[in-house]
């Protein structure tokens, strides 16, 4: 009698039972590598390879690339494999989070990619989940579509502190029903697609002034404040079936009293999240990396602590063997039963039986053309992006523009010196009805850059970016510029980052609007990162919030205040002394 093929339980029983104890602890290790191209002798190709082979580690997580690139490497990866290879990626506001062409210097040539969705908090500010579940389905269909097969998504947390450096425009808003219905509708849309999806960073990262990039943060609220806030969303998340996970590396005294990383918590990822909120799926740490989780910590008791708190995957150690050696030892000194790793590399080998990379591991090359960055993908990202589009303050009614066609318009754009696509879609959507208009690009100096500790490639290796200034000259270049002009538009595409220790704003950008408001100028400031702009700033004529710097919501903000499409958006986050959650002027 022939036997069908195993079940997923079946299968992972069979592998697992195969393995040693080192493969075992090496099924739990995933390690970050670039999406870029690569010759097949490139050094640090190389590296990553010689690392899935030699340590036979479980899984990878992608960072930025093509499209192809990314699709080819990942292939590449997986032939190397002994096993097949989980793989996951940041895919916030769609495959595009990673998976852009950038730009061809010097020409500035933008080289297209997968399709990227606005930040989280604008498809808040549109209050539509339908929008969150369109976005989820196509972060999936293009994520699966290049070899990913759990999103890092979406950002459950409830952004309800202006200051918090990091997190920002990534959640959802400042309310937890909001959060809870448009997290659990993006949830929906990635796993009903194809792909798991993974809510951040459990029990919450919101409501703190800390970059765990940087250091450890801390929530000192009370616990029945995280039971009616922070926690809310992610219970919403599980009693829709979320499947992933991903922790916290901060200090929630409320939780755990030993001022301990909630990573590395067991009763915070096991006590809270796997018996009371009945989470039974794949936990994820943020990355070991970080200097919030290390701090003064080896590697290897890092690695030790977030097994022992109930963790399924060690994400991005600084050194892969250390984080394997270091369980194996562990096991064998008797801190650590081995049922305990098996019971985790079960989960990991079910979910690879799932995706069915027990029968193929490789995608289709040829066919990631006819499934990224479609032209009806394209569609639901531009439909997010207009419908996202606030208009927080208009006192003297100047949006829609209703200027003549030879007015003196000034746009003036407020980017780093990295980001080459700032202000181009949203200039060039201008200059269509107003063909005189003026560029003018003001870049904030700072005297170091900073590297991301992956790419780095060490322990603590994320860096405070100093503070960026725009010079004194500069600011008065563009008054000079900006004298006598009907309006000047002043947009900003400075955010939160993994490197930004705080969101005061820009100096620089506070004298430049006081010398334009004393020059009797009228203006409107565009937020396209930091939607808590405002804050700190002269208030301008007019203020609008793009929620992303990304091309489509360039266009998308120019054309809303050309008049040429509907503006809807209502603030899902309160802005002290200027906007109350809710607000936002229809148009």
């Amino acid at each position: 009698m022939a036997r069908g093929p195993l079940s997923r339980e079946a299968w992972a029983d069979s592998v697992l039972s195969t393995l040693s104890l080192r493969q075992k602890a090496a099924q739990m290790v995933w390690v970050w590598t670039l999406g870029d191209y690569t010759a097949t002798d490139n050094p640090a190709y190389a590296t990553i390879e010689r690392q899935v082979i030699d340590l036979e580690l479980g899984g990878i997580i992608v960072s930025v690339g093509g499209p192809m690139d990314i699709a080819t490497k990942i292939n590449a990866l997986q032939r190397a494999a002994r096993l097949p290879l989980l793989v996951g990626a940041d895919l916030e506001t769609g495959a595009a989070f990673r998976a852009r062409g950038g730009w061809f210097l010097p020409n500035a040539i933008e080289l297209g990619g997968a399709t990227s969705f606005p930040y989280q908090m604008g498809i808040g500010a549109t209050r539509d989940p339908k929008l969150a579940y369109e976005m989820g389905r196509v972060t999936a269909v293009e994520g699966r579509a290049l070899g990913i097969h759990m999103a890092f998504a979406p950002v459950l947390d409830v952004n309800n502190n202006p200051k918090n450096p990091v997190i920002s425009a990534r959640s959802f808003g400042e309310d937890a029903a909001l959060v809870s219905e448009m997290g659990t509708a993006l949830v929906r849309g990635i796993q009903e697609n194809g792909m798991l999806a993974t809510g951040k960073h459990f029990p919450g990262h919101g409501d703190t002034e800390q970059n765990s990039h940087l250091e450890l943060s801390r929530v000192t609220v009370s616990r029945a404040r995280l039971d009616s806030v922070e926690l809310r969303p992610f219970q919403a998340a599980i009693n829709a079936g979320l499947r992933g996970m991903m922790t916290f590396h901060g200090d929630l005294p409320a939780l755990d009293t030993t001022r301990t990383a909630a990573t590395l918590s067991t009763a915070v990822m096991t006590d809270l999240l796997r018996t009371q909120m009945k989470f039974d799926g794949l936990l994820v740490t943020d990355a070991l990396d970080m200097n919030g989780v290390l701090g003064g910590m080896t590697m290897g008791e890092a690695t030790l602590r977030a097994v022992e708190a109930g963790n399924d995957v060690l994400l991005m150690p600084s050194d892969a063997k250390v984080s394997i050696q270091s369980v194996v030892d562990a096991v064998q000194q008797g801190r650590i039963k081995e049922a305990r790793i098996n019971a985790s590399v079960k989960k990991l080998l079910m979910a690879k039986h799932e995706f069915g990379l027990h029968r193929t591991r490789v995608v289709d090359v040829d066919s990631v053309r006819a499934k990224v960055g479609t032209v009806a993908n394209q569609a639901s990202a531009r439909d997010a992006a207009a419908k996202a589009i606030t208009l927080v303050r208009d006192s003297l009614s100047l949006v829609p523009f209703k200027m003549a066609r030879d007015a003196k318009i000034v746009s003036i754009t407020v980017s780093s010196r990295v980001d080459l696509g700032a202000g181009r879609g949203f200039d060039a959507e201008l200059r269509s009805a107003y063909p005189n208009l003026l560029s003018l690009t003001l870049t904030p100096e700072v005297v170091a850059e900073a590297t991301a500790g992956a790419a780095a490639g060490i322990a603590g290796g994320y860096r405070v970016t100093p503070d960026p200034t725009i010079l004194p000259a500069s600011v008065q270049n563009a008054i000079a510029i900006a004298r006598g002009a009907d309006l000047v538009l002043v947009s900003s595409y400075i955010g939160a980052t993994s490197n930004t220790a705080s969101m005061v704003p820009t100096k620089g950008l506070p004298e430049l609007l006081t010398a334009l408001r004393e020059a009797k100028t009228k203006v409107a400031l565009v937020s396209f990162n930091n939607p808590y702009l405002q804050l700190g700033l002269p208030l301008t004529e007019a203020h609008v919030i793009a929620w992303s710097p990304w091309t489509m919501s360039q266009r998308a903000a120019a054309r809303a205040m050309l008049g040429r499409a509907p503006i809807t958006g209502k603030l899902p986050i309160t802005l002290p002394g200027i906007a109350r959650f809710g607000d936002g002027l229809i148009r």
